[in-house]
């Protein structure tokens, strides 16, 4: 299934803050992750030209980053249906993936001797904040990353060591 948009254009204000919000359905097959990846560098250069809402070249390659690791376990482990919503203040992206899988993820012990499956553990690294909430079909992951660097703290709003 070819990429959807489910809201061409949404441009929302909410709570006296300016919001710009898109959404893409995707039937999720591997070949659909590169196109998940596109849509959140599409929305977050629209936001520039729009808003004038600047990304550091980081934050959009953790951005696409995060939701190529989100797409390949819904390919993974819930193929079929999966909704993309990306919604931005120009400070703080949110990421939310809705997939039809039942069972909620969870990060793998450490094992330096594991191979792969590591990208939770990489997208709980990076984002500033990560939910998981069951839903009356599926589940939904929401993921906020910060758009902007600053000296002390990475896109991710960690400190760096």
């Amino acid at each position: 299934m070819e990429q959807q948009q489910l809201h061409d254009s949404v441009d929302q204000e909410f709570g006296g803050e300016n919001t710009l919000r898109r959404s893409a359905a995707y039937e999720m097959a591997s070949g659909e992750i590169a196109r998940a990846r596109e849509f959140v560098r599409g929305f977050l250069s629209e936001a520039q030209v729009l808003r004038g809402w600047a990304a550091s070249d980081r934050a959009v390659d953790v951005a696409q980053l995060v939701v190529s690791e989100l797409a390949t376990n819904v390919c993974k482990y819930a193929p079929g249906p999966c909704l993309l919503d990306l919604e931005s203040d120009g400070a703080v992206l949110t990421i939310s993936m809705w997939d039809t899988g039942a069972v909620l993820p969870a990060a793998s012990p450490a094992d330096p001797t594991r191979i792969g499956r590591h990208g939770l553990e990489v997208v709980l690294m990076v984002c500033q904040s990560f939910e998981v909430r069951r839903e009356p079909v599926g589940k939904r992951l929401v993921v906020r990353l910060a758009l902007a660097d600053s000296a002390d703290r990475v896109s991710s709003g960690h400190t760096v060591w």
